[in-house]
């Protein structure tokens, strides 16, 4: 018979596992959360092959596959750009002059440029030379991905009856919230912010060609990847090559491009795409996800990305919770 002794003594050690586990493994715990977390958000995907026909391995093989497509497909097109255009983006940054006079009626203020525009293309040249040399690393992390993947697709119910044994029977319900919560929040990060981005970035590469702007694909590429930066978003894109055409004399390019970029590039993607796919999310809002979001790349670096809104997500799952024990006529978050 299990004691409660015994079960302290086995909690104990599981969490002392798992701190070491955390220590030693740290150069890759970015790499199998986010194999976790792609996995948690396609097993759906994994289930409709197997009831189509496919085996529950073959299943998880052509899932993986879908994965690695779709992350390439994601990745390769700004890292591509970062590197084999950083002279396009560089020539755009010095033609930015160093300094700017604004006037205001009699008065006059000029922004010095110079240093910060010397920082932007130091940055650039030492990150495309840092990405070649870390290509080694890079592809060895691919590669480990690839299988955590395929291993939680392959066995996805075996973390969650682990997890349903490990918790007492009353708590049943809690974990299948946190469940929901979780898997909705993965769901609005993933598809619903990739989807924005892929149509963000296709409309700003329509407009600045429009626009006859030479980097437009560059630049298009940049507003994509801003997208999923909460409520700062590809406006900023905008907003700094209005400004670029204004220090330089093009004042009718500045108001066309600011016009036609905020609707067309930072609002049209929005309020097309995200209505239709916000239905299977949990709906968190923007001001809770930008907390997270921000919080979580300051203090974790690309992780951060996930786990910040992941964990205000379920912050929000448990007052919730606590909401409802209280009492039906408490208010809920969401």
């Amino acid at each position: 018979m299990v004691t409660q002794q015994r079960r302290y003594v086995l909690a104990g050690l599981l969490v002392g596992l798992g701190l070491l586990t955390t220590v030693l493994l740290s150069t890759v715990l970015a790499t199998v959360f986010f194999a976790i977390t792609v996995a948690y958000v396609l097993f759906p995907l994994s289930e409709w092959f197997t009831g189509h026909g496919l085996s529950e391995r073959l299943a998880a093989a052509v899932t993986t596959l879908v994965a690695f497509v779709g992350g390439s497909l994601v990745l390769l097109p700004p890292v591509a750009v970062l590197y084999f255009r950083r002279r396009d983006l560089l020539g755009f940054l010095r033609q930015i002059p160093d300094s700017v006079t604004l006037v205001l009626g009699e008065m006059r203020y000029t922004v010095d440029l110079g240093a910060t525009l010397s920082d932007a293309v130091g940055f650039l040249g030492s990150f495309a030379v840092g990405l070649a040399s870390a290509a080694p690393i890079l592809a060895l992390k691919v590669v480990l991905f690839t299988i955590l993947v395929y291993a939680m697709l392959w066995q996805p119910s075996a973390p969650g009856r682990v997890v349903y044994r490990t918790v007492p029977q009353p708590y049943h319900d809690v974990v299948t919230r946190f469940h929901e919560r979780l898997r909705g929040t993965l769901y609005a990060l993933y598809v619903l912010q990739v989807a924005t981005a892929f149509g963000t970035f296709a409309m700003a590469w329509v407009v600045f060609a429009l626009l006859g702007y030479q980097s437009a694909f560059s630049l298009a590429v940049v507003a994509g990847i801003l997208q999923f930066v909460p409520v700062v978003g590809p406006s900023v894109v905008v907003v700094a090559i209005a400004v670029a055409d204004a220090v330089m004399g093009d004042f009718v390019g500045a108001v066309l491009v600011t016009v036609l970029g905020l609707v067309l590039v930072g609002f049209l993607p929005d309020a097309v795409i995200r209505p239709r796919l916000a239905r299977y999310t949990t709906g968190m809002p923007a001001s809770l996800y930008f907390v997270g979001f921000t919080g979580g790349v300051l203090s974790l670096g690309l992780v951060g990305f996930i786990a910040g809104p992941v964990v205000v997500a379920l912050l929000v799952e448990a007052a919730n919770l606590l909401a409802e024990e209280r009492g039906p006529e408490q208010q809920q978050l969401s």
